[in-house]
């Protein structure tokens, strides 16, 4: 597999999944994709949308976004999700989903608000942002964070909450506001195996 990506954005998810479930892929640094030039070509080619994480899987196929390369992983390693039947298994789909749905497009308009609102730019990223932090506040209360979002299983979700946390309003806000959020980053990055996608991605120095 070839997972299309940039250190630190989104597809540093993708990679601390496909590294738990143990399945070898190759990492293409396209940074610079948001801009015309050869990167953006090169992502272009494989995903119109020009979207970062972008995996071309063994077989030639294209997949792309978090959430369906997650189920992918799920499908090889259901050890990544909580058991089905239990009372764990609806939240963790609902979570999953629910981050995709809800938080991802707070950066979608904010990283780039002069193409959405080019008369406020500024004010539409303030907004996103307090929506961002208000959609994080109401997560927190919905974890358990001993160690992980679920308890003691490592799942897919912690995945996206360590890489998440780096993210804006960063990990100084996230400590102070949002403690079982950086409690579970934290037992993240404290896994061996996770270590060199950690660093890879600037999560871990």
């Amino acid at each position: 597999m070839i997972l299309y990506g940039v250190p630190g954005w989104g597809s540093a998810i993708s990679e601390l999944m496909l590294t738990l479930a143990d399945i070898p892929y190759q990492f293409i640094n396209v940074d610079g994709f948001d801009k015309p030039g050869p990167q953006r070509d090169l992502l272009e080619k494989r995903n119109p949308l020009c979207q970062v994480p972008t995996l071309e899987l063994s077989n030639g196929e294209i997949m792309s976004e978090t959430g369906a390369i997650a189920l992918m992983v799920l499908d090889r390693c259901p050890d990544l999700a909580p058991p089905i039947g239990c009372v764990e298994r609806q939240q963790f789909q609902r979570l999953l989903v629910w981050l995709v749905a809800n938080v991802y497009p707070t950066f979608t308009y904010a990283d780039y608000p002069e193409r959405w609102a080019p008369d406020a730019p500024e004010q539409l990223q303030q907004n996103c942002m307090a929506w961002r932090k208000t959609l994080y506040l109401w997560l927190d209360n919905h974890l358990k964070a001993s160690p992980f979002a679920f308890g003691e299983q490592l799942t897919l979700i912690d995945c996206y909450l360590c890489v998440m946390r780096t993210w804006g309003p960063g990990p100084v806000w996230f400590a102070e506001n949002t403690p079982k959020i950086a409690a579970i980053a934290d037992s993240v990055c404290q896994l061996p195996k996770l270590h060199k996608v950690l660093k890879g991605n600037d999560i871990l120095c």
